[in-house]
């Protein structure tokens, strides 16, 4: 390693304008890295739901209604004047209204009144309208226009057109403030008023970089777009202080700038690697769900974090060596006082902190697994936002409703009027939309325009548009996914397919939990063995992970206590990213507690471990944990927001988990852990 170190130190002009280079190219290739906001994307390619649209994309086309416009005061007529104009909007593909159901030109006295006032309803029209992929903002955009503030909307199509609009401006506040408070931590935590500057352009670098480079996966999530960069600035923040503080150290030994930065190097190699590693893990167990949103953040964090690592060990060094004489002439005191009394307090309370978290640990995880969950995106903008009130006017209006879309093999009328009464006789089912039901079995198809007959019918499959009384997911809407799915197949047991918003989410809901456990015990697993190779001991691994796990149930059972309702993509995500960022924390105060271990009484060990390792720990932990308080303030988009919510508290709890309760679970078991482990000397 020491002729690596060596080269980068003699070549740092070609180094430095390497990064730069670097940096610039990357920020120009950040602008062209496409996002996704639309979270059933994200489905397995062989989920039902993602087969059946597929399908029904080739065979239709118009594709599943993803929308609901509601105009207030208008006539029958006038309804009709609007939904032309609504097919008219850019990106709008097909707008379903009465007159699709009903015969209008018929009063309306004499028609089915459910299947009217599905429709028409105290003089509301309500358009059931098919927005194309890639087109929310636009026709989003141009239906608002069009229906005024008098007018609501509501559906997947309008929660996708609301997340990529105000995502991104909430993402750049975000950042901002993100930056600004690891500035003005590091201008508090550190003994030079240069190194801050250093540290951020290091860090900058990096995280400009990682952006640039996503570009080689095509597209990103928008919680990977939201959340990555600010998550790598956080837990990638430690490697540049640990190193400068190292230099430091051995310039005071080695005269020579660059023999002492080649030491430092060395010397922090297997601290710095051995944290980044832990990290790197256990956010790659993200790439072991099913659904899809969990590798594209996994890999795009696991990428970021691997290039933080090079640029502390390529470009920081060099950057260090050429801005050493500014570095000293601005250090100055200490700003942080001595965390000896600290470690005294703990010293004293330890041993019950562990009592108590020895007693916590099985409800924490009990309730940890007991929560109830939102799995889709219905929920992820509440009361306080525009599709809020429009959602709550339009439901209490029309109550809850969704559209489900059954395609079967054409050419059976007879069957397909059998399957008609069928799902007509499931109580939620309150209209629907096919050849049998608007046309009838007895007339041939020869006989309709071929205009007509192409809505309801393809070369090789009819089409029914379910309207169902139903929210877009929950037990109630899951149980009615499962029933006219059953029905459906019931007739058509060979070759059938449905979609819509709930089916999905049915979808999604049983992907992403079949994700749980298998993520969970990956990711711990990997960190585990990490820490077997590097602390070359057995019981310190598991003392280590069952700190921080104990954290992260903590974390996830607050909601559940508090009677909150969580987005099972943010509990299932935060549990690898808090284990992945914080179990750094404990990482850092065992390897200092050991190495006191070697000289000092272990009393002593754990005051003088908690004295030096306090700053570092309370500087990343409160960085982590207000980068995740500012996701969850600013953003209006519930997932991000949740997200970000739990990585703040998370951070915190790990951070108190190894201030408060790690020091006596290594006290108690010193004896054990000396036994237990190669290589390790105690006094």
């Amino acid at each position: 390693m020491k002729k690596f170190y060596r080269v980068i130190v003699n070549n740092p002009r070609k180094i430095i304008v390497l990064f730069v280079l670097l940096a610039v190219f990357s920020a120009v290739l950040k602008g062209m890295v496409e996002v996704n906001y639309d979270m059933t994307d994200y489905l397995p390619e062989d989920s039902p739901s993602t087969v059946s649209l597929d399908m029904m994309r080739s065979e239709f086309e118009g594709g599943i209604p993803n929308a609901r416009v509601m105009i207030r005061d208008v006539t029958v007529p006038q309804a009709l004047e609007y939904k032309e104009k609504l097919l008219a909007c850019e990106g709008v593909e097909e707008v379903m209204w009465l007159d699709d159901a009903w015969d209008i030109l018929q009063p309306l006295e004499t028609a089915d009144q459910d299947t009217v006032e599905t429709y028409y309803k105290d003089s509301a029209a309500l358009f059931s309208v098919t927005i194309a992929e890639g087109r929310q903002v636009e026709a989003v955009d141009a239906i608002r226009e069009l229906i005024g503030d008098g007018g609501a909307m509501t559906g997947d199509a309008v929660s996708t057109a609301m997340a990529t609009t105000g995502t991104v401006s909430e993402v750049r506040v975000i950042a901002v403030f993100a930056v600004l408070f690891v500035f003005l931590v590091l201008l508090v935590t550190t003994t030079s008023w240069a190194e801050p500057v250093l540290v951020m352009l290091g860090l900058g670098v990096a995280v400009l970089i990682n952006a640039g480079t996503n570009l080689i996966f095509g597209e990103i999530s928008f919680v990977t777009n939201a959340a990555g960069s600010i998550l790598q600035l956080a837990v990638s923040l430690d490697y540049s202080v640990f190193l400068i503080h190292r230099f430091e150290e051995c310039l005071r030994r080695t005269p020579d700038p660059k023999e002492a930065m080649v030491e430092a190097l060395c010397c922090s190699t297997s601290s710095i690697l051995s944290s980044g590693l832990t990290t790197v893990i256990g956010f790659l167990a993200l790439v072991f769900m099913q659904f899809r949103i969990g590798p594209d953040l996994g890999l795009a964090l696991a990428k970021g974090v691997a290039i933080s690592l090079i640029t502390v060990f390529v470009f920081m060094p060099v950057v260090v060596l050429t801005a050493q004489k500014w570095l000293e002439r601005t250090r100055h005191r200490s700003l942080l006082p001595s965390f000896m009394g600290l470690g005294r307090i703990i010293r004293k309370i330890m041993i019950p902190m562990v009592c108590v978290f020895v007693v916590l640990i099985v409800p924490a995880y009990l309730g940890s697994n007991a929560n109830s969950f939102y799995y889709g995106v219905s929920h992820i903008y509440g009361e306080g936002t525009k599709l809020g009130e429009d959602t709550e006017a339009v439901e209490k209006l029309y109550g809850k409703s969704d559209t489900y879309v059954a395609m079967v093999p054409r050419g059976n009328l007879p069957l397909e009027q059998e399957l008609s009464d069928a799902l007509h006789d499931i109580p939620q089912v309150k209209s629907i939309l096919s050849y049998v039901d608007t046309v009838g079995a007895e007339i041939p198809m020869e006989y309709l325009d071929e205009e007509v007959l192409s809505q309801l019918v393809s070369e090789n499959y009819s089409r029914f548009v379910i309207t169902v009384d139903a929210e877009y997911e929950g037990e109630e809407t899951f149980a009615l996914v499962e029933e006219i799915r059953d029905t459906v197949r019931r007739f058509y047991p060979e070759e059938a397919y449905l979609a819509g918003s709930g089916v999905s989410t049915y979808d999604l809901m049983d992907t992403i939990t079949a994700d749980t456990v298998k993520v969970n015990l990956i990711a711990i697993g990997a960190v585990f063995l990490v820490l077997l190779l590097t602390t070359k001991s057995i019981t310190l691994p598991v003392i280590l992970v069952l700190t921080i796990e104990t954290a992260v149930w903590i974390n996830l059972t607050i909601p559940y206590f508090r009677g909150s309702i969580v987005f099972y993509i943010s509990y299932l995500i935060i549990s690898s990213i808090q284990l992945g960022a914080t179990v750094d924390y404990a990482i850092l105060f065992t390897e200092r507690y050991t190495e006191f271990r070697g000289t000092m009484r272990k009393r002593q060990a754990v005051v003088e471990t908690i004295a030096a390792v306090t700053p570092s720990v309370m500087t990343s932990g409160t960085v982590l944990a207000v980068v995740g308080f500012l996701l969850g303030a600013v953003s209006t988009h519930g997932i991000l927001s949740q997200l970000g919510t739990f990585l703040g508290i998370g951070s915190l709890l790990s951070l108190a988990a190894v201030l408060f309760v790690l020091p006596g679970l290594l006290y108690l078991l010193d004896g054990l852990i000396r036994k237990t482990s190669l290589g390790m000397k105690f006094c």
